[in-house]
């Protein structure tokens, strides 16, 4: 780093995104993307707006917002759409937690919460997960605290029910609880059935998944209108124009073609259960998931060993190397014959 970088910033540890290797092709399933075409009327709608570039995009991305809020049964003004989910993430890490409403949220989940934390000066407290890998209620009931959880949570996959949402939510009435939905379309349960009924619950989902957005940057969040407002303040102070022209509407038009994608996730929730139902006879252990991954093991290979392996003969996974989790592999589910391709190379390699 240089000189000049702040003493408040120097011990940032930067989130690491997955691998984007470019010396071979590869098959890739370590970074959660859709194996799927975004639909012909996202493509359309791209074209069209490719010839718009020189105008600034509508700050108030009134298109996107109008399809979600009527796609999913809410007042535009309790939308807000981001640059990615990560965007509007750190928003409300920065609208709703401070010293006096420090953060709380599982030790193994998402990355990027820690890093949102020190980068805001978030005082945080990590918890532990049971020994399965589960997330126990109990630590997040009446702690008056923000909260945020995945859910399903990641790398694990794995969901609290509604209903244990709804008691967290309840239970922390004077602060905020982030719900992260970035799996939810794989299997899960939404709490934004839960949003009209608590003033304090922000969901927060994404299109980089199950709408095949990934690379045209695009998230959003639905809750009380008066927490929309905030996040808006902060979204008007750093970038106002933060979703480009293109991407706006792209995430209008996969909305209106919701069927398309709704397809391709029950594709993806039948190509999990086949590969989950593989793994298992090959004597892994896998997690139970509602996400378009699982998280498996095996007592035959170590997970690093076996991440590397798979690399070699060209198949990407994510392999983390947190003690608790390092003997684990977290698997994207792809097409599949990329799943067979992964079965027939592990069989091989464990042969060897």
């Amino acid at each position: 780093m240089s000189k000049f970088f702040t003493d408040r910033l120097s011990a940032l540890i930067p989130y690491t995104p997955g691998e984007q290797p470019k010396d071979m092709q590869y098959i890739k399933l370590n970074t959660n993307e859709s194996p799927f075409n975004p639909s012909a009327a996202v493509a359309e709608a791209v074209a069209t707006e490719a010839g718009k570039l020189q105008l600034y995009s509508d700050p108030e991305n009134t298109a996107v917002r109008t399809a979600l809020a009527k796609h999913y049964g809410f007042d535009v003004n309790q939308v807000i759409v981001s640059n990615g989910s990560d965007e509007v993430l750190n928003f409300a890490f920065m609208a709703f937690a401070d010293e006096k409403s420090p953060l709380i949220f599982p030790e193994i989940t998402y990355g990027f919460y820690p890093v949102f934390a020190e980068l805001n000066c978030i005082p945080y407290t990590q918890i532990p997960l049971r020994d399965d890998f589960s997330i126990d209620v109990e630590d997040y009931i009446g702690k008056n605290k923000t909260i945020i959880i995945a859910n399903p949570n990641a790398p694990t996959g794995m969901v609290l029910s509604i209903a244990d949402i709804e008691q967290i939510v309840k239970s922390n009435p004077d602060n905020v609880v982030i719900i992260d939905e970035a799996y939810v379309d794989f299997g899960a349960d939404s709490a934004l059935s839960l949003v009209d009924k608590y003033d304090n619950l922000l969901v927060v989902q994404t299109f980089s998944k199950s709408r095949s957005l990934a690379g045209a940057r695009l998230g959003f969040a639905i809750g009380n209108k008066d927490l929309i407002a905030d996040l808006n303040t902060i979204k008007y102070s750093t970038n106002p124009y933060n979703v480009n022209r293109m991407t706006d509407m792209a995430g209008a038009a996969a909305i209106k073609d919701n069927q398309y994608y709704a397809d391709n996730c029950q594709t993806i929730i039948a190509n999990r259960e086949w590969t989950t139902a593989r793994l298992i006879d090959l004597g892994f252990e896998v997690l139970p998931s509602k996400a378009n991954f699982v998280f498996a093991k095996s007592d035959k290979i170590g997970g690093e060993e076996l991440y590397l392996r798979l690399k070699e003969q060209g198949i990407l996974v994510r392999h983390f190397t947190k003690d608790t989790i390092k003997e684990y592999n977290r698997i994207t589910i792809g097409t599949k014959s990329q799943m067979q391709a992964l079965i027939d190379t592990i069989i091989s390699i464990l042969g060897e």
